[in-house]
């Protein structure tokens, strides 16, 4: 039997980007793009020692995803794929994961940088990045091997957002 599974934003991400379109599309390709975490007054208390770690994982809802579909076309590529062999951000669950650059905290602001995501994003978790726990020893990029080089030049073109906004 299917549960529903119900999350409570802990906050809301600031940035420059005010829609899907011309947003970088991973953090890399973000590099020097600054914005401000604001997490909500009942969960400051658990940002304490978080400004000792260099970079954190933020987890978000992709609030202006639109309607998903199993096969697409994703961003740096013109081949269909199946949908889990992407990071397209229309999906079943449309949830984001970006690892960012954490330059300062001030109250209940967390100053990032390095960043791909979109103006009042709801911000669903927050977590360290360890490196040494975090980054596989061997790693395989499956079909992207040969595009990664085009991330930095890639812009999100819209396709995956919202019609209905």
């Amino acid at each position: 039997m299917k549960k529903a599974i119900g999350f409570k934003p802990i906050g809301v991400i600031h940035t420059p980007f005010k829609e899907p379109k011309g947003t970088p599309i991973q953090p890399r390709a973000g590099k020097g793009i600054k914005g401000i975490v604001e997490v909500y007054p009942e969960y400051v208390e658990g940002l304490k020692d978080i400004d000792g770690f260099s970079h954190i994982i933020l987890i978000y809802h992709l609030h202006l995803a639109g309607d998903y579909r199993l096969m697409v076309t994703p961003f740096m590529d013109d081949t269909v794929r199946g949908l889990f062999a992407t990071r397209a951000p229309a999906r079943p669950n449309p949830i984001g994961i970006s690892v960012v650059r954490l330059e300062k905290v001030i109250k209940n602001e967390l100053h990032i940088k390095d960043l791909d995501i979109i103006d009042n994003t709801p911000l669903l978790d927050i977590k360290p990045y360890v490196q040494e726990f975090d980054k596989p020893e061997i790693i395989k990029v499956g079909w992207l091997k040969s595009r990664i080089k085009r991330l930095e030049k890639t812009k999100d073109d819209g396709r995956f957002a919202d019609s209905k906004r």
